[in-house]
């Protein structure tokens, strides 16, 4: 019977050992919690943009066409520029910059050393757009404490937290770890 109960312990890991596991298993579930509620925010982000859109007449762009003008501001970039300053991670940016031209949110010009390379900017009517997307946050600013209960301290912790991970999954890419 004192092998049976031996090899028994043998088996069995360690309180210490165990207590391991489990703070293991429990930081796993929150790192998969954590990129499902990432890629969720992101779906709510848009649609919340839509429906702004929606109700201030401007269905004719969709939510990620308006985030991408929101995010275009008052610069002139490149497509290339969009993408590399993660403004737009879509693969097909030259596809929705073309629509927003021709709906007339975009304006661009050929650069003159790189005849491939095209520049765009803002019309004033991407900058209404851009302006709906300003009012929408200065709007939810007002209530993002009182009935979000999502306080700025909340904000800058999450930020932190973020950008850490961003940096993480960049050197995973960067030195394929």
């Amino acid at each position: 019977m004192s092998v049976a109960l031996d090899l028994a312990r043998r088996r069995a890991p360690a309180p210490a050992q165990q207590a391991t596991q489990v703070a293991g298993d429990d930081f796993r579930g929150e790192y998969l919690q954590a990129l499902r509620l990432i890629e969720r925010l992101h779906r709510l982000l848009l649609d919340v943009i839509k429906d702004e859109f929606d109700r201030q007449g401007g269905a004719d762009l969709n939510s990620v066409q308006a985030l991408l003008l929101y995010n275009i501001g008052d610069s002139e970039l490149t497509a290339g520029e969009l993408k590399t300053r993660g403004y737009y991670l879509g693969s097909n940016v030259s596809y929705n910059l073309k629509k927003l031209v021709d709906m007339g949110y975009i304006h661009y010009k050929r650069s003159e050393t790189d005849r491939r390379s095209v520049r765009v900017s803002l019309t004033d009517k991407g900058k209404a757009a851009c302006d709906v997307l300003n009012r929408l946050h200065q709007r939810q600013l007002g209530s993002l404490e009182a009935v979000g209960e999502v306080a700025q301290s909340d904000i800058n912790g999450l930020n932190g937290a973020l950008v850490r991970l961003e940096r993480f999954w960049s050197d995973q890419i960067r030195y394929r770890l």
